[in-house]
């Protein structure tokens, strides 16, 4: 499928995309005898990634690439170059351009489609970086649920009886058009703690959270943003979007200017969603607040008409959440893999 070119050009752009007021990027084509592009890749020094994580390392990302080990060889060497200029011996990708956007290649799952900001990359893509030299460093999981799968609801009132007894003061509510600039400082605060000691995390700017609550502003369905508060202070999230991509591949890459239509009709058809952020910070963790997010999420999905929701992307070694979506009867049916030297 095709993404919106408006988009990837935008996602390069240092003047419109805020990731590049901390990154930097050097760009490569790879080209055949008759001077035809058969392949790209972008080298990536995130700045904040480095000072954060505290690790010295560039990414690759944006690869694309005919199956032809010598093309992909010349491109993954050029990214490694360019890094090795910079003074940065270690390589991990794909990232495009941070593991808060789309990273990894598909490793299992090559029969459905991709999920909303998700990636589809060719099988053969793993032979490619495999031949390079590249070792997998992490895997991704994506999990897939059925919302219509009621009997999570008993199971869950239980857990959400236990957690509401001991935190007599937890609140959960979704958000709210009136009060949405507000309810995005909460999302950026609770996305910032919450994630800050998982693996490749970099927290959002204020620039770049800005940027991203304009392109999703309307796409966001309110009920679908659980915010949990205790003691009148927001400690976890949970955001769900449609599945876009059921009508963004009826554009072609172009959403004008008689693509919108086309969207704006077919995203009445959407009756799947992708879980794309879920969670709790560290003080109140291990407490049901996930389980009563969820019990929210998964009533609201149904009153809405959704038949199945992926939630994604899972770190292999993210044990509390791969138990939350187990328990929710989620199963692991696509894997992404970040290679790195």
């Amino acid at each position: 499928m095709p993404p919106l070119i408006s988009d990837a050009e935008e996602m390069l752009s240092e003047n419109k995309n805020p990731f590049w007021m901390h990154a930097k990027k050097q760009l490569f084509l790879a080209c055949d005898d008759n001077d035809s592009v058969i392949g790209r890749i972008a080298a990536i020094i995130d700045y904040n990634y480095i000072t954060f994580q505290d690790d010295k390392c560039g990414f690759f990302g944006f690869f694309e690439c005919y199956n032809d080990v010598e093309a992909a060889g010349s491109l993954l060497s050029s990214a490694k170059n360019w890094l090795k200029e910079q003074n940065i011996d270690r390589m991990i990708g794909p990232m495009n351009p941070s593991t808060n956007n789309e990273c990894g290649f598909l490793s299992e799952g090559f029969d459905m489609p991709p999920s909303f900001m998700m990636t589809y990359t060719p099988r053969y893509y793993l032979r490619l970086v495999e031949q390079y030299g590249l070792k997998k460093v992490k895997e991704l999981y994506a999990y897939n649920m059925e919302v219509s799968e009621d009997s999570r609801i008993d199971r869950l009132k239980r857990v959400v009886a236990i957690a509401k007894k001991k935190l007599p003061s937890l609140e959960i509510r979704t958000m709210q058009e009136s009060s949405f600039e507000e309810d995005l400082k909460a999302v950026k605060s609770i996305y910032n703690r919450a994630w800050e000691k998982n693996w490749g995390f970099v927290p959002w700017s204020d620039e770049e959270i800005t940027d991203i609550a304009s392109k999703l502003k309307t796409l966001i369905i309110p009920q679908m943003v659980i915010i949990a508060e205790a003691a009148g202070s927001p400690v976890g999230i949970l955001i769900s979007l449609p599945d876009y991509n059921y009508a963004l591949k009826k554009l072609n890459g172009r959403l004008f200017p008689f693509g919108i239509f086309k969207f704006l009709y077919y995203r009445k058809k959407i009756d799947n969603l992708r879980l794309i952020v879920m969670g709790v910070i560290k003080e109140y963790r291990h407490k049901g607040i996930e389980a009563v997010m969820y019990e929210k999420g998964l009533k609201n999905a149904l009153k809405l008409g959704y038949k199945n929701c992926e939630l994604s992307w899972v770190l292999e070694d993210n044990i509390m959440t791969r138990r939350s979506a187990e328990m929710m009867k989620g199963r692991i049916y696509k894997k992404y893999a970040i290679y790195g030297n």
